[in-house]
């Protein structure tokens, strides 16, 4: 029974970062969004990997092993987002990547360029 609300809070945060995605139009929040799926889909492996386990054992070592690594990239590639992030606004000043012909021009300081 455990397994199962398990399973309805990783279906949850799927839907939520799906929902996030799609509506934010912000880089950073698509970001975190993503990782919102990232987390529920790292919560159904767990469960799955869970569910083969005699009571009282932790599961199969390798489904964990693999969740880890997974966990691992998806932290690397979250970081390497972000700071891409951080470098468009460096460079550009601002975060969006439309283009906005109507809007005045700034550096990262906010003088107009």
């Amino acid at each position: 029974m455990n397994e199962v609300w398990l399973g309805y809070c990783a279906a949850g945060l799927i839907g939520i970062g799906l929902y996030g995605l799609i509506v934010n139009p912000q880089p950073l929040h698509k970001i975190l969004a993503f990782n919102i799926i990232g987390t529920g889909v790292f919560l159904v492996c767990a469960v799955v990997a869970r569910r083969g386990a005699m009571p009282g054992m932790g599961g199969d070592p390798v489904p964990q092993a693999l969740l880890i690594t997974a966990i691992v990239v998806a932290f690397a590639a979250s970081a390497l987002a972000v700071a891409l992030l951080v470098r468009l606004f460096e460079v550009e000043g601002r975060t969006t990547l439309d283009e906005d012909d109507d809007a005045p021009r700034t550096d990262r300081h906010g003088r107009g360029a």
